[in-house]
């Protein structure tokens, strides 16, 4: 196969209609060096394909890393019988007891179904309840049960086994520069 045929989606998009006998793109790391990254804006009139000149974008090695840990949480929380969503949703309880489910939801960033459905699914396994809120009859609000409690425990041993993989390969300087710019960059963007 050659470079023009090669899986790798930026790969091939560099060498399309490169001339013979020119020195051919042959990864992706040297795709990305042959062009500013940000070098051209993409128009509705334009016919190359977007996402070649895009995968060396911040964003998208930001998402790339995100389905990286989300697919091992979902891995090594499986035999717990817990779901990564579910974790998500029972440490925020726990850091927040009294939450409901709207609240739940906007500070998730998805929509009350989702959170509903899932609060149903802790609820039949007696891992969350559900008590009247104080000063609203129509509200509920949301909480720990003794065996939500742990389930969250055994979760957070998995979740933190793979924090400490993380920080053990990047080691503890790259591990805190990562972690200062991540915050830097929500911090870009909520002010954006």
């Amino acid at each position: 196969m050659g470079y023009t045929d090669s899986p790798n989606l930026l790969v091939r998009y560099r060498n399309r209609g490169r001339a013979e006998g020119d020195r051919p793109v042959t990864s992706a790391r040297h795709a990305g060096r042959t062009r500013a990254p940000y070098s051209r804006r993409v128009t509705k009139d334009d016919d190359r394909p977007i996402a070649a000149e895009h995968l060396t974008r911040v964003t998208w090695a930001l998402r790339r890393a995100e389905w990286a840990v989300q697919a091992r949480k979902e891995q090594q929380l499986r035999p717990l019988g817990i779901a990564a969503a579910q974790y998500t949703l029972l440490i925020s309880v726990h850091s927040d007891p009294g939450l409901t489910g709207a609240e739940l939801a906007r500070r998730l960033n998805v929509t009350p179904q989702a959170v509903a459905s899932q609060v149903a699914r802790l609820e039949e396994r007696g891992q969350l309840e559900r008590r009247p809120h104080p000063r609203h009859r129509h509200v509920q609000e949301l909480h720990l049960t003794d065996a939500g409690r742990d389930s969250l425990r055994d979760a957070e041993a998995v979740i933190v086994e793979i924090e400490l993989r993380i920080a053990e390969k990047l080691g503890p300087k790259k591990a805190a520069q990562l972690r200062a710019l991540l915050d830097e960059v929500a911090d870009v963007v909520r002010e954006a």
